[in-house]
């Protein structure tokens, strides 16, 4: 299984997590696990989900980074090897 990071922060509104996951499912990407938090008006979520199938990760996080522009959020996707190196502590 290829494992990927996907992070989502931002001003809370309404939609964030349907907009995202719609993206996510267009692509056939299983969602894994997923957390979502809301600190006064700020949202913050992170999903590990399966991109096993997906060939280009730049396309996915170019689709990602138009809904993160439409909703002024900063939306990333990552490997999650490259992830867990960049955040090792």
């Amino acid at each position: 299984m290829r494992r990927a990071v996907v992070s989502v922060v931002g001003k809370d509104q309404v939609g964030i997590i349907a907009k995202v996951t719609t993206v996510l499912s267009e692509n056939e990407i299983n969602i894994l696990d997923i957390s979502q938090t809301i600190l006064q008006d700020f949202f913050t979520m992170m999903m590990i989900v399966d991109v096993n199938g997906t060939g280009n990760l730049d396309r996915l996080q170019e689709q990602l980074s138009k809904i993160g522009d439409n909703l002024s959020l900063k939306i990333n996707i990552q490997l999650e090897e490259i992830f867990q190196a960049m955040h090792r502590v």
